[in-house]
């Protein structure tokens, strides 16, 4: 018998599985696909006017350069003499000819149409193949629309460094005549020479056709309908497509939006702006057509609707089939579950609740009680698997047959003919770091090492932790695959490489074994790679291979202070040089790390060194704090790289020594940069003066640093160039000279150091100060 009840069971549960979902995503697609559309176009927006900015930008700034070349390579002044001459040379017209070849090859763009040289103090205007006097050119040669000559003409006063003009109209004339061909909205680029000149001689400008740099700005996106290049007031400079925006507009728009930001008035249009890199004033325009922007929005909501409509009619048709068919089933399942009486006696069958709601009850206690029952199990079974193969690698189990006994207890599989190796890993967390990390971290740390190494490895391997800090990898050998322990130490390494902020990690590879029962000599051989670790932060790998090619009977470096050492260290504390007995330590850990030295060796001739630190200051103070230097030790001990030794060494240095400061360092600083300061065209060695105070290179150089507040290589290049300076200006001296004098052996050496630091060559730096003096 059909029961309506259970229809509106299944179809309650298909809608919350599945209309409400479809429901939220129209509710997502209604609130943020909008959004996310904007932000994709805006980026993708972004992006092309930052292209096009930076082409336009640079299309600008090389202009700029070859108009700042032409000016100052150009002979204006030679032939500016020429013009008070009643009679002109005919080095005067090479000179004007040579102007007009110089305009002709300006490496100008496709963005400029014309240029030109106005004289300031003359009638003259020199163009592309014409040199006039000013009414001529701007009549015939460059026929300015005389409603903006005047405000153009203006433009030619004062100092200008490629300053724009206003948007004016340019007429193409018939030669010498009136009759005007065509028209076009133009704007120029004027720079004045000399450079610095309030009052200069010369303007060189550069005339740009609107529509030619409307070309090269445009954005070739389907929803642009328009770019522009507008100024700070909203002066339209150049413009491309629809672009229907007042002065005002823009000014609210830049004091309510950042750059780049899509700016929108949630009607037709929005708008973006990037600021140029050339011209602070100037800003890059794009403006947005919505209307474009959101047709996929449209399509996206009615899609959206009908989908909604199509699931719920498909809700009605399964919760209908499946409520008719699934309905004698439940009886019968029902019926069946009534003879169980003390078992349906523990259900806690609610008031009106029907027969799917007695079964769904029922099979959910039975649900429930395997659930927990597989969880302990299966909770239980890695470790239980762990402990059996900590077991195996401690040598507990060594018979193979006892061993096949107990995997079998615990289900635990292995192919007793596979070759096996065990990797041990050792973690050494570093000291910086165990004060600030917890038990609980480090356990979280080791098990995602664990699961990390588990996936990369895909079965191949057995992992257990025997200690905190000690982790075995068993590798199970695949001749056909070719993977074997070298592979499985590779990525494990880079594994560990993760990690290498919080501790230092070491792996050592065993020997292969053909038994499992084999096992314990592999991780014992395993361990001793162990201890051939250095004191690099890098993670180490050391393998049987390369233990068999090294030489154990002839140690590297001795781990213990030799008699001549201990004597040495007693007559510098006697002395009170201090400081040397921390560099001693320093040069022993130098040829430590030259010699490639492990780190057991090398803590051991630290620990010694320190012993024999503790004997010399206690046959003087007789005051023995067992425990203050045990903790010593202790902190030596922790120490697991070459900087932390160092580290430890300078803070044990500080606590057992004090250091004796020299009353007149600064004197001597002071006397230092005197003879420099007299003596800079001389040779100037580091070595000299580190030797003069009785101190390491690398002492001194930290020491004049600290005093002067700058390395000694970057003061005496300062020191030299500003002297070189004062000569360029001052003198007429060479450059061959100049470099000699303020101590360079060569004239390349001096323009190379010269341009690093000022940017130009001496002879432009001389040059350009010349004339502006």
């Amino acid at each position: 018998m059909f029961k309506t009840a259970l229809f509106w069971q299944f179809f309650a549960s298909y809608f919350i599985l599945f209309i409400i979902p479809v429901i939220m995503a129209n509710m997502f697609i209604y609130v943020y696909v909008v959004k996310v559309i904007e932000n994709e176009v805006e980026n993708t927006n972004t992006i092309s006017m930052r292209n096009f900015s930076a082409q336009t930008d640079t299309a600008f700034s090389s202009l700029q350069v070859n108009m700042i070349n032409l000016l100052g390579a150009s002979n204006l002044k030679s032939v500016m003499k020429q013009f008070g001459d009643a009679s002109k040379t005919p080095q005067y017209f090479e000179w004007i000819h040579s102007l007009m070849d110089q305009l002709n090859t300006l490496d100008t763009g496709e963005i400029v149409s014309n240029a030109y040289l106005y004289f300031a103090d003359y009638d003259l205007v020199i163009g592309f193949n014409s040199d006039t006097n000013k009414e001529t050119f701007f009549k015939y040669f460059f026929p300015v629309d005389e409603r903006d000559k005047a405000g153009y003409l203006a433009n030619f006063s004062g100092k200008k460094m490629m300053q724009f003009t206003k948007t004016y109209t340019l007429h193409q004339k018939v030669p010498f005549t009136d009759a005007i061909l065509s028209s076009s909205s133009n704007i120029s680029a004027v720079m004045s020479y000399p450079f610095n000149s309030s009052h200069p001689d010369v303007y060189l400008v550069v005339s740009m056709k609107q529509e030619e740099l409307g070309k090269h700005i445009s954005v070739n996106q389907k929803w642009t309908a328009g770019t522009a290049i507008v100024d700070e007031s909203g002066g339209m400079i150049s413009q491309t497509g629809d672009m229907r925006i007042s002065p005002k507009e823009w000014q609210e728009i830049m004091r309510a939006n950042t750059e780049g930001a899509l700016f929108s008035d949630g009607k037709t249009r929005a708008l973006t702006y990037a600021k140029s890199h050339f011209n602070d004033a100037w800003y890059y325009v794009s403006l947005i057509d919505l209307e474009t922007l959101l047709k996929p929005v449209q399509r996206i909501r009615s899609f959206s609707f009908l989908f909604l409509v199509f699931f719920l009619v498909l809700g009605g048709f399964i919760s209908y089939y499946l409520s008719k068919r699934l309905y004698r089933p439940i009886l019968e399942i029902k019926n069946g579950l009534s003879s169980h009486n003390n078992r349906q006696a523990a259900l806690p069958v609610q008031a009106g609740g029907n027969d799917y709601d007695l079964i769904k009850q029922f099979s959910n206690l039975l649900m429930s009680e395997n659930k927990q029952l597989s969880q302990l199990v299966s909770g239980m079974f890695p470790i239980v698997q762990e402990d059996f193969i900590a077991k195996i690698l401690s040598g507990e189990y060594r018979d193979n047959l006892s061993i096949a006994l107990y995997a079998k207890e615990i289900d635990f599989p292995y192919d007793p003919s596979v070759t096996r190796t065990v990797l041990c890993i050792e973690i050494q967390y570093y000291s910086r770091v165990q004060g600030h990390i917890s038990e609980t971290s480090k356990s979280f740390m080791m098990a995602e090492l664990k699961e990390q190494i588990h996936k990369s490895a895909a079965g191949t391997v057995w992992l257990c932790q025997l200690k905190p800090d000690l982790m075995a990898c068993v590798v199970h050998h695949d001749p056909f695959l070719l993977f074997g322990p070298k592979e499985v130490s590779e990525f494990v390494a880079l594994i560990l490489q993760q990690f290498n902020a919080y501790f230092k990690a070491t792996i050592g590879i065993g020997r292969k074994v053909q038994d499992i029962g084999d096992l314990h000599l592999s991780y014992e051989s395993a361990m001793e790679m162990l201890q051939r670790k250095s004191l690099h932060s890098r993670v180490e790998v050391f393998g049987q291979e390369a233990a068999a090619g090294d030489q154990p009977d002839k140690p590297l470096l001795d781990s213990f202070l030799s008699a001549q050492e201990v004597n040495r260290i007693f007559n510098l504390y006697k002395s009170r040089n201090y400081e040397r007995l921390l560099q001693s330590v320093y040069d022993l850990l130098d040829m430590a790390v030259e010699n490639n030295a492990s780190a057991s060796q090398v803590k051991g001739l630290c620990s010694d060194v320190l012993n024999t630190w503790i004997r010399a200051v206690e046959l003087e103070r007789k005051e023995m704090n067992i425990p203050f230097y045990s903790g010593l030790f202790v902190e030596l001990n922790r120490c697991i790289t070459w900087e932390e030794i160092k580290t430890c060494f300078e803070r044990i240095h500080a606590a057992l020594f004090k250091q004796e400061q020299t009353a007149d360092r600064n004197k001597q600083i002071a006397e230092i940069l005197d003879y420099i300061h007299q003596h800079y065209g001389e040779e100037l060695s580091v070595e000299r003066f580190a030797r003069q105070l009785n101190m390491s290179v690398s002492h001194f150089s930290r020491t004049f640093k600290d005093e002067v507040g700058e390395k000694y290589v970057e003061y005496i290049t300062k020191h030299r160039l500003t002297m070189a300076k004062k000569y360029l200006l001052e003198t007429d001296m060479k450059i061959d000279e100049i470099s000699e004098k303020v101590g360079y052996m060569g004239r390349n050496s001096f323009i190379r150091i010269f341009c690093k630091y000022e940017g130009i060559t001496p002879g432009k730096y001389r040059t350009i100060h010349h004339h502006t003096m």
